[in-house]
């Protein structure tokens, strides 16, 4: 009897370490399973976090390429810029020079036709008269001496870039 009380008290004891290692079998088990399940979660988000790496050298290298040629287009247009005022200041200095010539011109037909009249004049006071050659010289010399002032000088002009 002793010994079937024995057995029967191994045996309950055989029976509750087995219940305790399946337990502990079980929470060995599920440990495992979230150990492998958070490493392949951690190796998916190191593939996503190499992928994302790339992804940002690739951009860091766009926009490197971006800036040089923004630079390029930048001096391109400074250039650009300085052509046209070139250009410009060119420009305003010829039509000066044309403003200049056609006053020139101006006062050189109004005195061509001022001389017309006056030669004209001449001519019809010499007929009228009789011809006397002396005054008529006399006055064709003061009309060639007289002192024509030149063109009027060109008001200022500033320009102003904003």
């Amino acid at each position: 009897e002793t010994e079937v009380e024995q057995l029967q008290r191994l045996l309950a004891g055989m029976e509750k370490d087995h219940r305790d290692l399946l337990a502990r079998m079980e929470s060995g088990q599920a440990e495992l399973e979230r150990l492998r399940k958070a490493e392949g979660e951690r190796a998916a988000q190191q593939e996503r976090s190499s992928q994302l790496e790339k992804e940002v050298a690739g951009l860091r290298e766009k926009i490197h390429h971006l800036d040089d040629m923004l630079k390029s287009q930048q001096r391109k247009v400074r250039q650009m810029i300085e052509q046209l005022q070139n250009s410009k200041s060119v420009i305003q200095a010829k039509d000066a020079a044309i403003q200049e010539l056609k006053e020139r011109v101006s006062y050189l037909e109004a005195e061509n036709l001022e001389m017309h009249d006056r030669i004209e004049h001449l001519i019809e006071k010499q007929v009228s008269r009789g011809g006397s050659s002396a005054r008529a010289r006399s006055k064709s010399e003061y009309v060639s001496s007289k002192h024509l002032p030149g063109p009027k000088p060109l008001p200022l002009i500033r320009v102003v870039e904003t």
